[in-house]
């Protein structure tokens, strides 16, 4: 996983923003203070914790940002597992400069890299069974895309970005329209030829209902891992089964043994604790 996965606009602004937040209005008053303009210094961003590494473009991106000059050198590729005291960066150049886009850097690294760590552990506590693991749109307002790519970089799919990707149906949108029959028939004469809909049910008979109804994905809301078994019989390969909510390391294992085609968990980027990452400067 690489910058390439992100749109250079996007990331930008982001970085930009957080960036601004961070310097306020008068800028890393306690390095221009303390430091002197024209010291030079490098730097190693290390992991003080075993994980899966995320957000290195977004890190180097950081530093660039407050110095073009800045010498940025990942020391590996995101998606890697490393162990703690494992160097991960390496950055050279302005003393002021790094320290004062330290902070940005950090933040960014640690949140995606306790993502990617917490979703290749459900990936694992799958890997032999067919289910995949998928995130959701439980995402921190403003950091959708990475932290998406992060749930890549840890080994998993991404589900819908937002809502205008993919039609998924859920309970709100039955009670409104009218049932899951009219829902399903009102998205799929919506729908153009190469988009899927997904609906989403809590008990076998929408299941039946929708199975019979066409549709392409069906999410079990809830349900219980017998039931999901049944699911998977009933559906009989004629549907994609997606299996959401109370989605967790003790549930997990069993789910994944149902014979469900997916497994999405909103904790992945919700609740993912992160992974400590630290720099450490050298004088230089």
């Amino acid at each position: 996983m690489t910058l390439a996965f992100f749109n250079p606009v996007l990331l930008e602004t982001a970085v930009r923003a957080a960036l601004d937040e961070d310097l306020g209005r008068a800028g890393d008053i306690t390095s221009q203070a303390t430091i002197p303009a024209g010291m030079q210094a490098s730097a190693v961003m290390a992991a003080r914790k075993p994980g899966v590494i995320a957000g290195l473009a977004l890190a180097e991106a950081a530093f660039r940002m407050i110095d073009p000059d800045l010498r940025f050198e990942a020391l590996v590729e995101d998606g890697t597992y490393v162990e703690a005291k494992t160097a991960v960066a390496r950055i050279a150049g302005n003393a002021r400069a790094i320290l004062t886009a330290e902070r940005v850097a950090l933040n960014y690294t640690c949140r995606l890299s306790g993502i990617a760590t917490m979703t290749a552990e459900y990936v694992a506590l799958v890997a032999h069974t067919n289910a995949k693991i998928c995130c959701t749109r439980k995402t921190t307002p403003g950091l959708r895309a990475f932290e998406k790519y992060a749930v890549r970089c840890g080994g998993a799919m991404n589900h819908r970005f937002g809502l205008d990707d993919a039609f998924l149906i859920k309970d709100n949108h039955i009670a409104v329209a009218g049932g899951t029959r009219a829902a399903l028939r009102a998205a799929k004469a919506a729908a153009g030829h190469l988009v899927k809909v997904e609906i989403e049910v809590d008990n076998l008979d929408q299941l039946r209902e929708v199975v019979d109804e066409g549709a392409d994905f069906v999410l079990l809301d809830n349900m219980s891992v017998d039931d999901m078994r049944e699911a998977v019989r009933i559906a009989a390969g004629r549907v994609k089964l997606e299996a959401s909510g109370g989605i967790n390391k003790d549930t997990l294992k069993a789910i994944a043994e149902t014979g469900v085609d997916l497994i999405s968990s909103g904790a992945l980027t919700h609740s993912a604790p992160i992974l400590d990452l630290g720099l450490d400067i050298e004088i230089g």
